[in-house]
């Protein structure tokens, strides 16, 4: 029998489907990347927020439409699984997340004729990123109860992974010719707080994962604020092969929205962290991630959050309208902001952004940049770069370079910095 597998929303996710493809692939079927020549359909949801969830549900109803075994799985099935098999008649079985300790018997039963056997490990999982990079998630669920965040709703505490397996599951990459680990969890920084048997926690993890010198490039992903240590920090700026790229989601900046958000850390905090980050490693790259339209947001808060967003001058700034989500604290919060107004105020701090980007930008003209290349574009004659300065999820822009000689995917180059526009680096191929 064929599989087609279709996984939306994050890299957490992602690593779930991966397993999923693994005990598929283990008991039989053949993977495709056609949904068309599929037997069986596996879509692995996402119940983030409104917008996540109605991507979900669009891909569970065009998918519907082939008469294909339609089997759904995630965050999504967690959050809404009764109300899900009422709507939705076409799919043949709904696996929660809570469920998946039992997914083999379970898909046996939707899949007539094919017993499953087996259950998925973290350390089994079929790659679905580029050959020569991968995701190591290092923990599930999360405790910090952020009264817009459904995250605790849906994956439960924050349960670090047993270090010893995670470095079973690096030396497994490492085999595989991984060059590029990317530590991912809902609160990396957190990391080892909750194992008793033996002392640990994020720095001592990578400090074990720099020891495999066959990993070019270790990143890290999802900071909280005020779990960044001055020990990271230090590790980040002195470690080459760990690239100062500080992924720090502050979501507001006004003390009073982050107090009602149940953010640790005030106004003050965040300027000194970030004045920090940037005086002891010079060349680090900040990214964050804000909400508007929080309720209660008033309009002396925004203002605070433009002036910090001004003051601080981020590499990479995303930003989301508030979305109310069921069974979160902020849900009955009675101070909602009009909708008009919360997409008033992502486009204005988007236009601020656009600027300061263009800004930070242009202190890389001239700059080397050692990165892998990702891909050609032929019909501009151009290949890109992801380097320190780029994550590996589309959402920093781009660094597209010229070479005069052919390149291959993957490959480690270093390319010069030569020109911008407000969201890209151009440059050029360089032997230095």
């Amino acid at each position: 029998m064929k599989l087609g597998l279709i996984s939306l929303g994050c890299a957490k996710n992602l690593v779930d489907s991966e397993m999923i493809l693994s005990l598929m692939k283990t008991n039989g079927f053949e993977l495709v990347n056609d949904e068309l020549e599929a037997d069986v359909i596996i879509i692995n949801t996402c119940g983030f927020i409104d917008s996540s969830k109605q991507e979900s549900i669009n891909t569970i109803i065009e998918m519907g439409k082939l008469n294909k075994v339609l089997i759904v799985t995630g965050c999504l099935v967690k959050r809404y699984k009764e109300e899900l098999k009422k709507e939705l008649p076409e799919v043949d079985l709904f696996v929660s997340i809570d469920e998946y300790p039992h997914i083999s018997e379970l898909i046996s039963q939707a899949v007539k004729n094919k017993k499953i056997n087996g259950c998925l490990n973290l350390s089994n999982r079929v790659l679905t990123t580029p050959f020569y990079s991968a995701y190591l998630k290092i923990s599930e669920g999360c405790n910090n109860c952020c009264t817009y965040c459904a995250i605790p709703l849906i994956r439960g505490k924050f349960t670090s992974i047993d270090k010893y397996d995670l470095l079973k599951q690096a030396e497994i990459l490492k085999e595989k010719g991984i060059e590029e680990l990317i530590v991912i969890s809902q609160d990396t920084t957190r990391y080892g707080s909750d194992i008793s048997e033996y002392k640990t926690d994020i720095v001592d993890l990578l400090k074990e994962l720099l020891k495999i010198k066959e990993f070019k490039y270790v990143r890290l992903l999802y900071l909280y604020p005020d779990e960044i240590s001055d020990e990271l920090i230090d590790l980040m700026g002195k470690e080459p092969r760990l690239t100062p790229y500080f992924d720090i989601p502050i979501q507001h900046a006004s003390s009073n929205v982050l107090e009602r958000m149940n953010r640790r850390g005030d106004n003050k905090f965040l300027i000194d962290l970030f004045t920090k980050i940037r005086k002891k490693v010079p060349n680090a790259i900040l990214r964050t991630t804000l909400i508007v339209g929080f309720p209660g947001e008033t309009n002396e808060d925004f203002e605070i959050l433009k002036d910090f967003i001004k003051k601080v001058k981020f590499d990479h700034l995303g930003t989301f309208t508030y979305s109310r989500e069921e069974g979160t604290k902020s849900y009955d919060y009675i101070d909602q902001v009009d909708e008009e107004v919360k997409i008033s105020r992502y486009n204005e701090i988007m236009k601020i952004q656009k600027r300061i980007s263009l800004s930070r930008n242009k202190l890389q003209i001239g700059k080397i940049h050692e990165g892998i290349v990702l891909d050609y574009d032929s019909e501009n004659d151009v290949y890109l770069l992801r380097s320190h300065w780029n994550a590996p999820d589309d959402i920093d822009g781009n660094i597209y370079f010229t070479s005069e000689e052919p390149l291959e995917e993957g490959k480690i180059v270093k390319v010069e910095i030569t020109n911008c526009d407000h969201y890209n680096l151009y440059g050029q191929l360089t032997k230095e």
